[in-house]
C-alpha cells in the first residue's frame, strides 16, 4: 500500500507542466549561439524492494567517447527505427541493462533536458512491474546499481559545485550517494523530478 501511494504521488507530479532544463541553466554564458539538438530518450526505472522504492542507474564505461565513467540513466539517442523517444528509452534500457520493455509501465515524462553534448534528452519515468536480472552491456556500462528513490527526491540532498572545463568555471548540480558521484545532466534531471514531487 505504501508503494501504491508513492506511485500515485509520482504519477500526479508527472502531470504538472514544467519548463525544459539545460546543462546551461547554471552557466548561461557558456551556451552556444545556435546548435541543432539530436533527440534522445532516457529511462528512469523505479522498482519496488523490501526496503522501499529504488531507482536503477548505470555507471558508464571508462572506454566510451562521451561522458566516460559518469553516472547515467539507461538510454540514448533516438534511432530511425524508434517510434519516438519513449521507444528509444525502452530499447536502450533493454540493451544496456537487460530490462525487458514488457515489464515496464510508463508513468509519465519529465521536461526535456538540453545537454552540453547537443542532445535534447527526454526523461521517461517507468515502473518496473517485476524483478529481473540486470545484465550490463559491457561496451557501454561498467556497473548497474540502485539508489533509494527517497534519496534523489529529497531536494536537501542536492548541492551546486563547480570545476574548470575547457578553460572556464562551470557550475553543476550534484546528489551524491555512497560511492556514487551523481552530477551534471543526471543530477539536473533528478532535481527537476524532486522539485515536481515536492511541489
Amino acid at each position: 500500500m505504501v508503494a501504491q501511494s508513492e506511485r500515485l504521488d509520482i504519477e500526479r507530479a508527472l502531470t504538472y507542466v514544467g519548463r525544459p532544463s539545460s546543462d546551461f541553466d547554471l552557466n548561461p554564458d557558456a551556451r552556444p549561439k545556435s546548435v541543432g539538438l539530436k533527440p534522445a530518450g532516457v529511462l528512469l526505472p523505479i522498482i519496488e524492494r523490501p526496503a522501499g522504492l529504488q531507482l536503477i542507474l548505470t555507471k558508464r564505461s571508462s572506454t566510451i567517447r562521451n561522458h566516460p565513467g559518469q553516472i547515467a540513466f539507461p538510454g540514448g539517442r533516438v534511432d530511425p527505427e524508434d517510434a519516438d523517444h519513449i521507444a528509444a528509452a525502452l530499447r536502450e534500457a533493454n540493451e544496456e541493462i537487460g530490462l525487458n520493455p514488457d515489464i515496464v509501465e510508463i508513468l509519465g515524462e519529465l521536461p526535456a533536458h538540453e545537454t552540453v553534448s547537443n542532445y535534447s534528452m527526454h526523461p521517461v519515468v517507468g515502473w518496473v512491474t517485476q524483478n529481473f536480472t540486470p545484465c550490463a552491456e559491457e561496451a557501454e556500462v561498467s556497473e548497474i546499481f540502485e539508489v533509494p528513490l527517497s534519496h534523489v527526491l529529497n531536494t536537501s540532498h542536492y548541492t551546486v559545485q563547480s570545476r574548470f572545463w575547457r578553460g572556464q568555471s562551470r557550475r553543476f548540480y550534484t546528489v551524491p550517494y555512497g560511492p556514487y558521484y551523481i552530477w551534471g545532466a543526471t543530477a539536473r534531471v533528478l532535481r527537476s523530478f524532486a522539485e515536481r514531487v515536492s511541489a
